[in-house]
Formats: C-alpha cells, sequence, structure tokens
C-alpha cells in the first residue's frame, strides 16, 4: 500500500518572489498572506514579493517567510485534491515546525508566530558571536566527525551521502576546511549564512525558545511527524526536542531513509526551492517525489496526483 509523506523547506531556500505567482492567481493563497500580515503586524507579503533580499535573506523574515509559502502551497494542494492525506510528515530545520503546524500539532497562526520569535532569537545570536558553516562534499559522516573533532566544530546538517555541513566559530571551520581537504574531501566550502545554525553557538536562541514555547499551544499530531534531531517520529516532549534542535545536528538522510524502510514512496515537497527533492535523488532516486511551491510545480503537481 502506498504512504505519502509531506515535506518542508528550510531556511536558505527564501528568493524573491517566492509565493508571489500563487498569491496573484489562487484568491485563499492571497487570504493568507492577508491573514500572516495581520497575525505578525508587519507587510512579510511584500518583502516576500519584493524584497530587497538583503531584507528577505535575514533569519527574522526568511524564517516565516518560508514557512508561509509551504503552508500556502500545503493548503492549495488540499483545495484541488480533494482526499489528499500525509501518512506523516517532515521538514528540513525550520520546516519542522511547519511539518508539525500540517500534522495538527501547532495552528498556523501559532506556528508562524514561533518562527518569527526564532528567527529574531537566531539573527540576535548569530550577531552575538562570530560563527560560520561549510560544506564538506565527498566525505563520509566518520570522517567528518573526526574533522569536526580536530577542529572543534560541530555536524550541522546530515542532508545526503556526500554532502555535510559542518557549523562553529568562523576561524575554526576555516580550519576544519583544510583539514577535510588535506584529508581526501572532494571539496570543502565556507558557507554565506549569518552564523552557525545548529550548533552551540546558538544557545542564548535554544533557551529564548524555550521560553516561547511555554506559552504555545502544542497539541499531539494526527500523524508521526519525524524529529530533525532524531530521525524517529516526535513523541511526547515536542517542545523540548524544538529547543533541542536549534543547536543539534539535522538528521535529514536518517529522517528519509526511516520513512522509505517503513515503506513511504510517494513524497510531496512544500515552500520554494527544491531542495529536498535533490536531496532524495542523492539519498534513493527511486521514489516518487513531487514539488509545490509555483502555480507552474503546484499545477503539474496536481495533474500528477489525479491521474
Amino acid at each position: 500500500m502506498s504512504k505519502t509523506a509531506f515535506f518542508f523547506a528550510g531556511q536558505g531556500a527564501q528568493f524573491v518572489g517566492m509565493g508571489k505567482d500563487l498569491c496573484e492567481k489562487y484568491p485563499s493563497a492571497k487570504a493568507l498572506f492577508n491573514q500572516a500580515n495581520e497575525v505578525l503586524g508587519y507587510d512579510l507579503a511584500t518583502i516576500c514579493f519584493e524584497g530587497p533580499e538583503e531584507e528577505l535573506t535575514k533569519t527574522e523574515h526568511a524564517q516565516p517567510g518560508i514557512y508561509l509559502v509551504s503552508w500556502v502551497a500545503l493548503q492549495l494542494l488540499k483545495e484541488s485534491v480533494p482526499g489528499l492525506k500525509a501518512d506523516a510528515t517532515a521538514g528540513l530545520s525550520l520546516g519542522e515546525f511547519t511539518a508539525l503546524a500540517a500534522a495538527g500539532a501547532l495552528s498556523f497562526e501559532d506556528g508562524l508566530k514561533v518562527v518569527r520569535q526564532r528567527g529574531l532569537f537566531m539573527q540576535e545570536a548569530c550577531d552575538e558571536t562570530k560563527g560560520g558553516m561549510a560544506a564538506i562534499i565527498g566525505m563520509e559522516q566518520d570522517a567528518v566527525q573526526k574533522v569536526c573533532d580536530e577542529a572543534g566544530v560541530q555536524l550541522a546538517n546530515l542532508n545526503c551521502p556526500g554532502q555535510i555541513v559542518i557549523s562553529g566559530e568562523a576561524s575554526r571551520i576555516e580550519a576544519a576546511c583544510e583539514v577535510a581537504k588535506a584529508q581526501g574531501a572532494k571539496r570543502a566550502l565556507p558557507l554565506t549564512v549569518a552564523g552557525a545554525y545548529h550548533s552551540a553557538l546558538m544557545s542564548s536562541a535554544s533557551s529564548r525558545l524555550a521560553e516561547t514555547l511555554k506559552s504555545t499551544t502544542i497539541q499531539a499530531p494526527s500523524v508521526p511527524v519525524i524529529s530533525n534531531v532524531t530521525a524517529e517520529a516526535h513523541g511526547d516532549n515536542i517542545a523540548d526536542v524544538l529547543v533541542e534542535q536549534v543547536t543539534s545536528s539535522v538528521l535529514w538522510e536518517a529522517s528519509i531513509r526511516k520513512l522509505i524502510t517503513e515503506g513511504f514512496d510517494t513524497f510531496i515537497e512544500f515552500g520554494p526551492g527544491n531542495a529536498l527533492a535533490g536531496f532524495m535523488k542523492r539519498i534513493d532516486r527511486d521514489q516518487t517525489v513531487h514539488n509545490v511551491g509555483s502555480v507552474e510545480t503546484f499545477e503539474k503537481t496536481v495533474l500528477a496526483l489525479q491521474s
């Protein structure tokens, strides 16, 4: 029996103009953008549609912006494909909040407000520390872990075979890149990011997010939601795990392999870009992956699901 998982994009997927075509074509999408503006008290929609890019890429705007575009894409597909449902959900870092909202653990409004706060906390942590990240290409996890241990940095994102992102103090990241190349990495590329996400340098954001989540209603999800921290379905301590996620490694490849092992064979990615579909090709290219983030990809996915 076929099983379907919904995926939700993470930070880095943003681009100026994201969601604009959906808003212009579909009244229900426009209504959600207007609702988001009211919930947040500022014009997030215009930042998504028109930028400028330096404003959209600020963590405090990128995170709610990606969450919003992903949610709009999900609602449009549910409207157009009656009976569509997920047997599980997952999201990359920020996307885990969208995955929880999609499974009913968070309301749309609460999720939007939390990711806005999360983005602010993470931006402030970036400003307080001198952190960086780098992608290590063509190296196994155990070997990258040894590089991290030697350089004093952390594994941040285990996205797919051959692509691992490390995070930590900027000077240590530079050193880690040199060590990785010396030990056989095909490439070691510093990333253009504001700071050291998913590392101990985000600890101030983690503690502040914990306070925010104390006043946020979180219910049991209607379907399993895979945690970035454990690569297992969330249990009763969702808030605690979301706090831990800020400073922990994102176990994306392990999460996907768990779903495949459990019989999932259809995956729908919601949100701007198609990074998660790209990761899937590296993990298991035999899986069926659809993408919904624009009018073009939305219409293509509707046709595929209805055929």
